[in-house]
């Protein structure tokens, strides 16, 4: 008895603890609720007889449960009892004993919440007992010798409650009532003390109780939202949980965590006005077409990283750090073709024609009478053929066009020029000294240089064919040297 009696102060103690670091109110069924109960039952004693038979009892009661927010719930019950003992031992006189007893009490009750169901409860309490022995023809028996007639016994019962409507409660319970003495059987013997056991079922009714209408866990008279659907997860204050505090409530939010603040939609997802897939509080370019692909930050794609973004950029590999125009295009400030980080004359005047650096043509190219100069030479009547001496076009064993040549290949210039229409072949030849493969590859780099020359003129590279002879068409003999000179040229034919 002493231990139960120590375990009451810790369930107070817990019963507190749990209240106050709940999270979220609990709502308690018995919470500020007066009950009044009456339960009946039976009785089984265990005294000094060492027959017993099972007899009966009946109890009223007033119980108030302390307003709780959590699953267990404390309360203070005032109780009246009425109830008979039964008791035969063929060794005493009288051999039958049956004890009347009638009992005032008061107990402390810790109720725990299983849902909304089932409610188990433990009461410890006592009691104070007037009793009456008596015997087979019902008349009170005297008192023995240090037999006293009244006394304080202890309470503890288990048992558990179930709610059949809101105001009517079923009650079930058992437990022991323990004598301090040895006098239920009006007999004092041997070193054990009486108890006897009781078994109980009942009603009890409730008044002052608060409900629940909408069962969230928060009482009518504190709920703001009185209508929430069951089983959805409510506030302090009834309302449904809404713990990102975007408006939305989280039994319907598909962006849960929503950084505070964030305007979102009805599902509770960050807007995103253009739909590019980038909320708006994170797009920084929020007004991007749709359909346009954006990086990280909501904004259109640039590739080539010149602030033109792709779907707008018409040289969209151009390289970095070169300036670009709205179209994202190399920067043409004179407008002359020839892009500004090339353009050796980026001041050229507006119509005036520029060779591959942005350059003026040279005037006295215009003004040079037709193949009037040695080194191109026509070599059939319909003039369809050209040919430029080696030694005066390139250094020996180079591919570089000397300057000596400018002229004359300027003049062909002229020629192309004047029929665009014309398509051209150019062969590069060379003598039989040295290597024939190294001649070969040689032949073809000088033919290469006069194409890159008339293609940096404007002349488009469509029109040319282009062969690398080495030494093998011979126009003079190879055993001379003035042959052999002969042999070193490049050849331009026009093929259409």
């Amino acid at each position: 008895m002493k231990t139960v009696i120590r375990i009451l102060p810790l369930l107070l103690i817990a019963n507190l603890l749990m209240a106050q670091q709940a999270v979220q109110k609990i709502y308690h069924p018995f919470t500020g609720t007066l009950l009044f109960s009456v339960n009946g039952g039976t009785t089984l004693a265990r005294t000094d007889y060492k027959d017993f038979a099972i007899d009966y009892q009946g109890q009223a009661a007033l119980e108030y449960f302390l307003p709780t927010y959590s699953k267990s719930s404390l309360g203070l019950k005032a109780f009246g009892t009425f109830l008979f003992l039964n008791n035969s031992d063929a060794r005493y006189t009288p051999n039958h004993v049956r004890t009347e007893i009638t009992s005032l009490g008061g107990a402390l009750i810790y109720n725990l919440s299983l849902g909304e169901v089932i409610f188990p409860q433990l009461s410890v309490g006592a009691s104070y007992n007037f009793y009456t022995p008596k015997g087979d023809d019902g008349v009170a028996l005297p008192a023995a010798p240090d037999v006293t007639r009244n006394e304080i016994n202890y309470n503890v019962d288990f048992g558990f409650r179930i709610p059949i409507t809101s105001g009517l409660i079923f009650n079930m319970s058992g437990g022991i009532q323990i004598s301090p003495k040895d006098n239920l059987d009006n007999k004092v013997r041997g070193t054990d003390n009486d108890f006897f056991l009781n078994a109980m079922a009942g009603f009890s009714y409730a008044f002052l109780g608060e409900d629940d209408s909408d069962g969230d866990g928060v009482i009518d008279s504190e709920d703001e939202c009185p209508n929430t659907k069951r089983g959805i997860r409510v506030d302090k204050r009834g309302c449904p949980q809404d713990s990102d505090r975007d408006g939305i409530p989280d039994y319907i939010d598909e962006c849960s965590g929503t950084p505070e603040g964030v305007k979102v939609n009805s599902l509770g997802c960050p807007v995103d006005t253009d739909r590019d897939g980038v909320p708006d509080y994170m797009d920084i370019c929020p007004g991007t077409p749709s359909s346009v692909p954006v990086d990280e930050y909501g904004c259109p794609r640039d590739k080539d990283d010149d602030g033109v973004p792709d779907y707008l950029d018409e040289c969209p590999n151009t390289a970095k750090g070169i300036p670009v125009d709205k179209r994202g295009c190399p920067m043409d400030s004179d407008n002359d073709g020839v892009p500004d980080y090339i353009d050796k004359c980026p001041n050229t005047p507006r119509g005036v024609q520029v060779d591959s650096a942005g350059c003026e043509l040279r005037k006295e190219v215009e003004n040079i009478p037709q193949f009037e100069t040695p080194p191109v030479t026509p070599v059939t009547p319909s003039g369809r053929e050209f040919i430029l001496s080696g030694g005066a076009t390139f250094a020996p064993g180079r591919s570089d066009i000397l300057p000596s040549a400018y002229t004359e290949l300027d003049k062909l210039v002229l020629v192309m020029s004047a029929d665009p229409r014309s398509k051209w072949m150019i062969e590069g030849h060379t003598d039989a000294t040295g290597n024939p493969e190294k001649n070969r590859q040689l032949s073809l780099k000088r033919a290469n240089a006069v194409l890159d020359y008339f293609a940096e003129r404007g002349i488009s590279r469509l029109r040319f064919k282009v062969r690398g002879v080495g030494a093998d068409d011979p126009i003079a003999d190879n055993s001379t040297e003035t042959g052999r000179a002969k042999n070193r040229r490049v050849k331009i034919i026009r093929t259409e």
